[in-house]
């Protein structure tokens, strides 16, 4: 905050550290006392998050619930280039409970993601990784040293990308991670907003579902099975294939770098439902 503060000019004010996340964020606020998140992400990632702030200003103007980009700046972390980005804070919080009013209205959400980049084709892609590593995530080698299970599925998630395009087709804005932890409720349930775009791309839009379904508990099998409904209506077999691939791989290789066995036997579990 001090970086961005020095940068910017603008004395941002700390007001604690936001729940959850992977990497962690901040609520700062303006000197107007507007309330702002802080996030930054080491790498020479300028021009990329220029791009999403352009991309969400977008998705905003045709309806969908997401943060305005309010600064993107350009700092120096222990010699190395990093950005990082002050977002707008939308109301509500992270949802407690995983139910069917938030399955539906994440679903509700989800389709105004439909054709918002048609007329932004240097919108790169979302590659699938299914036959080589992704940069940090969707890596191959932890599910092939893991054991023979992890090994198996590695085997058949190669087989996929070896018959299928490496990246999505379409045109749709794409979320990447989106899941409830990504999503904002008020108190009644209702789907406030969107967050977490570092990983926005092109694509197809029904590719974040299989992201949600693989976010699913295993204590919720009424909804696993809807979202199963879900994905067998809106794509056909050979079409959820490597999605299906491409998201097994990155759960089961982040959990086993990232987590216990206990969770790595969750998504093996769920992986192996749609082996073929």
């Amino acid at each position: 905050m001090a970086r961005v503060s020095a940068a910017t000019g603008v004395p941002l004010d700390f007001r604690g550290r936001c729940p959850g996340g992977e990497v962690g964020a901040a609520y700062v606020t303006w000197p107007d006392g507007r309330p702002g998140v802080l996030t930054w992400q080491p790498g020479p990632l300028l021009d990329r998050q220029r791009r999403i702030a352009a991309l969400l200003a977008l998705a905003r103007s045709r309806g969908v619930p997401v943060p305005a980009y309010e600064l993107v700046v350009p700092l120096t972390v222990d010699g190395e280039p990093a950005v990082a980005v002050v977002q707008e804070r939308l109301p509500g919080t992270t949802p407690d409970r995983y139910d069917e009013t938030l399955v539906t209205g994440m679903l509700a959400a989800h389709e105004r993601f439909a054709g918002v980049l048609a007329d932004r084709a240097d919108v790169p892609p979302a590659p699938l990784y299914l036959t080589g590593d992704g940069p940090g995530f969707c890596l191959h080698g932890p599910l092939a040293g893991y054991d023979r299970r992890a090994a198996r599925l590695l085997s058949w998630i190669e087989a996929v990308g070896a018959a299928s395009p490496p990246v999505l087709a379409g045109d749709d804005l794409v979320h990447l991670d989106f899941h409830p932890g990504n999503v904002l409720v008020d108190a009644s349930g209702t789907v406030t907003g969107i967050i977490d775009w570092d990983g926005a791309a092109r694509g197809d839009r029904r590719f974040d579902l299989v992201t949600l379904r693989f976010a699913i508990p295993p204590d919720q099998p009424a909804l696993a099975a809807r979202l199963d409904a879900e994905l067998a209506e809106r794509l056909t077999a050979d079409e959820l294939r490597p999605y299906w691939a491409s998201m097994a791989l990155r759960q089961v290789d982040w959990t086993i770098r990232h987590h216990d066995a206990r969770t790595v036997e969750r998504y093996l579990t769920i992986a192996e439902t749609r082996m073929d």
